[in-house]
């Protein structure tokens, strides 16, 4: 039986405010919906340089919220956000401490989650794909992988990762 992560517990599991952790996990939870897919019933694939099965969880989805969220790239970059979160929290115990600038090549800030002081940080980039075949994913990848390179200067690790909703997976390189 795989772990489960339920997609509304960002909120408890990052440093990021309670609203902007439930607008990413609704976000998921409507990309999720798009495809069909049943909470608590399907199984997310990690696979890269972590690797893992976590079934996912989370609440119904209303019209109301589907509504709410019809620019589905601006969705789809909200809800992999949320994933992103969650799986590196869980494979990597690391947890998002506050979002980054503009044109660092990178989104948000991450430390050790055991670590009060959070001085171990490191860099997560994030990119969603609604629909996407290997081959795509693959080319994401190597792009974000790319695109963290504007920040090497700062001697942090960078974690990479890619989700995917419609099988759901998720890549992460670091």
């Amino acid at each position: 039986m795989c772990a489960l992560i339920d997609i509304y517990t960002l909120k408890e599991k990052s440093n990021l405010s309670k609203i902007k952790c439930e607008d990413l996990s609704e976000a998921a939870a409507v990309c999720l919906d798009y495809h069909d897919h049943n909470p608590g019933s399907v199984i997310l694939e990690i696979t890269g340089d972590l690797k893992g099965n976590y079934m996912l969880d989370w609440s119904e989805v209303t019209q109301i919220m589907k509504n709410s969220r019809n620019d589905m790239n601006y969705t789809v970059e909200s809800g992999a956000y949320c994933i992103a979160m969650l799986v590196v929290e869980k494979v990597a115990g690391m947890k998002v401490l506050k979002q980054s600038q503009k044109r660092t090549g990178f989104d948000y800030w991450i430390g050790n989650k055991n670590d009060l002081g959070f001085q171990q940080l490191a860099r997560l980039e994030v990119s969603g794909i609604l629909d996407g075949t290997n081959s795509k994913i693959k080319q994401r990848v190597k792009q974000k992988v790319q695109q963290t390179q504007k920040s090497d200067n700062l001697n942090l690790n960078a974690y990479v990762v890619v989700v995917e909703f419609s099988t759901p997976k998720c890549v992460i390189i670091r």
